[in-house]
């Protein structure tokens, strides 16, 4: 082609990834028999399974669930799907779910002018916006009345139950993975756009984003080092001594601690000194483009009640619910759940044989906490111990404003930890976020049914 002077595109990135090196993701992954199984099943692996292989035990239950949802017999026909994928993830600028999506839809036989923007959809398609984008961004606010609005009696545009679930299940997993795509900085896939060019881009453009920096060989870099390493021994201390400690709280006291942490989760914003502003291609699936996550309990305002872990859990209301709902769906989330929160190699940074337990634990319940979720028996003074503040930074960023999420935040918590190390963070935060916003919609349904 080039002898003949046709211009052919370069794929603009080095990997799959911004943020972990592809030395990385190919050293741990490339022989993964779950990914030749990927390729087999969709023809491709794209860069999010590519990062996700770092741990395999989790991509393997992550891919049978989005199979299911995406290609096995359902309520919904397989192009509406595609399409709330591309709605979902609209919400969150996440371009690189809105392009694979929009191709998923028109090999699913979807009418290609239903691309051209969210008005060029069927109206019961468009009725899912209100609920998107509270489940995107304030899911706290989901209600009865928003259910029966949408399967009210009386309405040709209706939504019947069982497509209602299989829509939410759609929603919320796409949510929480835009915040995996932006959290792992996952580069775009070297066939949509932005991810080649017909130009090679100049080596600078690159570069100066590198994930690592070489201060380390300077005197400046060794001392950021050192201080790295302190930090992960102190943490070992701290998670020591709280695995030691005896005491016991009282309800009130540990209701106290919750809603210390809450308020101090107010503090905890991400820096806004570069708006993004999406492509009019992800732009024309979003309706109220103001709309975004507001802070649980806004200062100042009254807050809306605590959803209490005790009152409505997964475990003991919400897959009971769903399991009459969809029960095949409810089966494979509660196995991804079960897997993500018992996932440990037993390492921390240099060190082995650890038991990460009350980090792990710790993540989840803040993520929770920050929507408005409380554990009666947990206690949330060890939010405190154990996540420090760039890791809550970043936590809370990728949780619930994703497009936000910069090389720096990633870079700037847990110093000394490996690539895939920072990977398992985002997985729990995926799951944790995908749990939350699932149990609000769960609630409302079965508020409705009552």
């Amino acid at each position: 082609m080039k002898e003949h002077g046709v211009e052919t595109p370069q794929a603009l990135a080095s990997g799959p990834s911004a943020f972990v090196p592809k030395e990385e993701i190919l050293q741990e992954g490339e022989e993964q028999p779950v990914l030749m199984e990927a390729f087999l099943s969709m023809g491709r692996v794209d860069h999010v399974t590519m990062v996700m292989a770092l741990h395999p035990a989790y991509l393997n239950c992550f891919l049978r669930t989005q199979h299911a949802l995406l290609q096995l017999d359902g309520p919904l026909p397989c192009h509406w799907r595609h399409y709330i994928v591309i709605m979902a993830s609209a919400r969150h600028q996440c371009s690189h779910l809105v392009q694979l999506h929009s191709s998923g839809f028109l090999q699913a036989g979807g009418d290609e002018r239903w691309l051209q923007g969210l008005h060029c959809a069927p109206p019961k398609l468009r009725r899912l916006s209100l609920i998107n984008k509270l489940l995107a961004h304030r899911p706290w606010l989901l209600s009865r009345e928003h259910i029966q609005e949408l399967v009210g009696p009386g309405d040709e545009d209706r939504w019947s139950l069982a497509e209602l679930i299989q829509a939410v299940v759609l929603l919320v997993h796409s949510h929480s993975l835009s915040s995996f795509i932006w959290g792992c900085g996952v580069n775009p896939e070297p066939d949509h756009t932005g991810g080649h060019a017909f130009r090679p881009p100049s080596p600078s453009s690159y570069s100066r984003h590198s994930p690592h920096s070489p201060a380390h060989e300077d005197g400046t870099g060794r001392q950021e080092w050192s201080d790295a390493v302190s930090e992960v021994e102190l943490l070992m201390k701290r998670m020591q001594l709280l695995q030691q400690q005896e005491e016991e709280f009282s309800q009130e006291e540990m209701v106290t601690r919750f809603e210390k942490e809450r308020t101090e989760s107010l503090l905890v914003t991400p820096c806004d000194d570069e708006p993004q502003t999406p492509p009019e291609s992800v732009s024309h699936f979003v309706e109220d483009a103001d709309f975004g996550y507001q802070d649980f309990a806004p200062r100042g305002e009254q807050a809306p009640p605590t959803m209490r872990a005790q009152d409505y859990s997964w475990e003991d209301h919400g897959f009971s619910l769903m399991n009459r709902l969809y029960p095949d769906m409810s089966q494979l989330l509660d196995e991804k759940f079960q897997v993500v929160s018992g996932l440990t190699y037993h390492t921390m940074a240099m060190h082995r044989g650890v038991d990460t337990f009350m980090l792990r634990k710790a993540i989840w319940n803040y993520i929770h906490c920050v929507f408005g979720i409380r554990h009666d028996d947990y206690d949330y003074g060890d939010v405190n111990q154990l996540l420090e503040r760039s890791l809550k930074v970043y936590i809370k960023t990728v949780a619930c404003h994703p497009e936000k999420t910069t090389r720096r935040m990633y870079c700037g918590f847990w110093r000394h930890f490996r690539h895939s190390e920072k990977v398992h963070v985002n997985l729990l935060l995926l799951e944790a976020r995908l749990q939350a916003a699932l149990l609000y919609a769960l609630r409302a349904i079965g508020r409705y049914m009552t």
